[in-house]
């Protein structure tokens, strides 16, 4: 579609290419010159159709999916994107752990959402995509919070991303979080399995929590890495990918991982913060599938940042 082609209401049928996408990320490469935040407003007043239907952002558009457009104004004095800043693009540059023709694994940085919108103009696929402008089929295998930090796939073909979204559908992907938590983590705690029911509120703030009758299974397997005074480091593999899964199946078991704005502990988050810790720590230290293209396992470590490593040290 072209830039500001958007007067009247249109139809797009999607054919086998486009299997797969998310209709969000397929909106943000198509809709060009349209902000993102726009993007996600139409999409949550259901102007935005797939077979006449409303879709969530994450939807998954398939084969023969006919995607309605609305008409479509942009007020480009108040809803014009911000370009990625310089610092922004070098630091993703710097972080990328692995890439080939194929896919790239990045050491995404605390603070940095995936994608843009509520509220953002970018994140880390618009960053990418600034970066690799050359690569047309660039999309995110998976997510993570915008305050975790720590591995993440990002495919740069369209087989490699039904391959590897096949793979996270059958639990063949091996993820693993180091997380710090407040007090002794028993040995003998080597799984919580918890139901976890997800709420959103008005604000578009998602809040989850264990709820028997309408939470969905969730299981997180733990190991602890090491110990100190009043915290425990552990590592997090999470079997089920629900929203916020590991911090509220730590919070649960009664310990809460540090600074956590959402389910965290006042008086252990100052605790931590005295040795340099200012931010959740939670990281995606590790990730191992089989990769697409060789069908050979391909296994990436991410080290902590810097400021998360001195703390553990001060802690010791």
């Amino acid at each position: 579609m072209k830039e500001n082609d958007y007067k009247s209401v249109s139809f797009v049928t999607l054919d086998e290419e486009i299997c797969g996408q998310r209709i969000d990320n397929w909106l943000k490469r198509n809709l060009k010159g349209v902000p993102t935040s726009l993007i996600y407003r139409i999409i949550r007043k259901g102007e935005i159709r797939v077979n006449k239907k409303r879709v969530k952002p994450e939807y998954k558009l398939q084969e023969g999916d006919v995607v309605r457009i609305p008409p479509i104004k942009i007020d480009e004095a108040a809803d014009k994107p911000k370009q990625v800043g310089q610092h922004i693009l070098d630091s993703v540059e710097k972080n990328i752990l692995f890439e080939d023709e194929s896919l790239m694994i990045i050491n995404k940085p605390s603070g940095l959402a995936v994608h843009g919108g509520s509220g953002l103009n970018f994140g880390l696929i618009e960053a990418v995509r600034k970066l690799r402008p050359n690569c047309r089929s660039l999309e995110l295998v998976h997510r993570l919070d915008r305050d975790t930090s720590g591995a993440i796939v990002i495919a740069k073909k369209r087989s490699a991303l039904k391959s590897l979204h096949e793979q996270l559908r059958h639990k063949t992907v091996d993820k693993r979080y180091w997380a710090l938590v407040r007090g002794r983590w028993s040995d003998k705690l080597r799984k919580v399995e918890k139901p976890l029911h997800k709420n959103q509120l008005s604000s578009g703030e998602r809040l989850v929590k264990v709820d028997a009758k309408l939470g969905k299974p969730s299981l997180t397997k733990f190991r602890v890495l090491q110990r100190f005074d009043q915290a425990t480091l552990v590592e997090a593999s999470p079997v089920t990918g629900r929203t916020h899964q590991i911090r509220v199946h730590t919070a649960a078991s009664g310990h809460p991982i540090a600074c956590d704005d959402k389910y965290g502990e006042k008086d252990f988050d100052q605790v931590v913060k005295q040795v340099g810790v200012k931010r959740l720590f939670l990281h995606a230290a590790s990730i191992s599938f089989l990769h697409p293209k060789t069908e050979t396992t391909l296994r990436v470590e991410a080290p902590l940042d810097d400021k998360l490593a001195q703390a553990l040290n001060k802690l010791k």
